[in-house]
């Protein structure tokens, strides 16, 4: 059996006259030796992350200043359960500086995630109040 002959256009690399099983490997080959890019693609693939970046970041930024917001109550917390303590040990009077460290984990530099390392808790003030710039960090 015999496979009929075609005749194949200059443009995919054909000779004068190729058999059809030929004709898939001379369109494999001539398909096969692009290996770059074009500036087109890659521009697109660029304009496509920077689209993905300008959505994903005001989220981060989000995200990271709730969970400082978040840090900065729980911390009021343990310097309420400190005083409360300190109070009920002492009597009912009002809570001391020493009092409320010792019932404390961390004492010594507890300070407000927001506000960085210069806003330190004041722990004698009853209830405890945020000594940072930022609204918002109150007990509820």
């Amino acid at each position: 059996m015999t496979y009929g002959k075609i005749r194949v256009p200059a443009a995919f690399g054909g000779g004068p006259e190729i058999r059809p099983r030929q004709l898939n490997k001379h369109i494999k080959a001539r398909t096969m030796k692009r290996k770059s890019f074009t500036l087109v693609e890659i521009m697109i693939v660029v304009a496509i992350i920077g689209l993905l970046a300008a959505i994903a970041i005001p989220s981060f930024l989000n995200a990271r200043n709730t969970s400082r917001k978040n840090a900065c109550i729980n911390n009021l917390r343990q310097i309420d359960g400190a005083q409360q303590q300190d109070m009920l040990a002492n009597g009912g009077t009002a809570p001391t500086l020493a009092g409320v460290q010792a019932y404390l984990k961390q004492s010594a530099g507890l300070y407000c995630p927001a506000g960085g390392t210069t806003s330190t808790y004041v722990l004698t003030t009853a209830p405890p109040v945020c000594p940072g710039t930022v609204t918002g960090h109150v007990l509820p």
